[in-house]
């Protein structure tokens, strides 16, 4: 039963991984399982049996979530913005008692208390993300890209940098792709792939899986390289690392308001009705997410030992 709520959990990671300002490093967290994915992704090599068991069920879902949920994530975001947006919000903030706990047992496991260091740490790890949700984006229309070996070198490295990035909590690939002016080129790719194999149209499925395949080494090279460095720091600064992470998680609603322009469309006439809905959906979220997180999906597949 716990690969399914692993799948579950990818699923949601997939679909955060598309929003701007969404990040799925911070889903995991807010799941209760983002050091036991991190080392399995650090230890994949040496516990190879052990980390597909907890990598497999979360790559299919968040592959699942990506391709099957793509186009009604855009969907969603053009029409209803505002209640997106607060059910991420909901998802994110769910997984706060999760990290409140696991901060605390870090304090527990180096015999110390929270001080200046901790402090500063969660202040500009919240202050970063929080710029990064309201600075000014440019560029925004849907855009395609033809194949080539400059296109495939391109996607190789958006799909390493924004991997990097969605490993960070609170750090969103979708938004770094924005910046960086391929957002749009890889949602179209995207739906491309999806769209020519659902009609099994194989001239247009070859060259959107190669321009696919090069994101997704990107991805993967992105992902093992970053989880190595935040594996580093999970074990030998537990709590130091918790603190940025929480900074990073409680600034993400900001981003995800912020990027969405989910406050935009509000009058006067409908504000109180509508956001009092978006609350409702956040709060449906928030017990999700933290059901979610209770649920035994990680520890139980890893030895005692492996545990950060």
């Amino acid at each position: 039963m716990h690969y399914i709520w692993l799948a579950i959990k990818g699923l949601f990671i997939g679909i955060s991984n598309i929003i701007p300002g969404v990040s799925g490093g911070t889903m995991a967290v807010s799941f209760g399982i983002y050091d036991d994915v991190i080392h399995a992704f650090t230890n994949v090599r040496k516990e190879f049996k052990l980390s597909m068991r907890i990598l497999g069920p979360l790559i299919v879902g968040a592959l699942i979530g990506v391709a099957g949920f793509s186009m009604v994530i855009e969907w969603l975001l053009a029409e209803h913005t505002l209640y997106t947006a607060f059910a991420f919000v909901g998802l994110i903030l769910g997984g706060l008692p999760i990290l409140s706990q696991s901060l605390k047992d870090s304090f527990k496991q180096e015999q110390r208390k929270a001080n200046g260091v901790h402090v500063m740490l969660f202040v500009v790890f919240f202050l970063l993300v929080s710029w990064m949700g309201v600075a000014d984006i440019s560029g925004g229309g849907p855009e395609t890209i033809s194949l080539g070996f400059g296109p495939l070198v391109a996607l190789f490295f958006v799909g390493l940098v924004s991997a990097a990035a969605m490993v960070i909590p609170g750090i969103s690939g979708s938004l770094l792709m924005l910046i960086m002016g391929y957002y749009y080129a890889v949602v179209y790719t995207i739906n491309g792939f999806t769209s020519s194999l659902a009609a099994f149209n194989i001239a247009e499925l070859i060259p959107f899986t190669l321009l696919l395949l090069a994101y997704a080494f990107g991805m993967i090279v992105g992902i093992i390289l970053i989880s190595k460095v935040i594996d580093y720091f999970f074990k030998n600064y537990p709590s130091f690392t918790y603190a940025s992470i929480l900074g990073l998680v409680l600034a993400s609603p900001i981003a995800v308001i912020a990027n969405t322009n989910a406050l935009s469309n509000l009058t006067i006439e409908d504000a109180f009705v509508k956001l009092f809905v978006a609350l409702v959906i956040a709060l449906i979220c928030y017990a999700l997410t933290f059901g979610l997180g209770k649920t035994d999906g990680v520890e139980e597949d890893l030895p005692e030992e492996s545990h950060v």
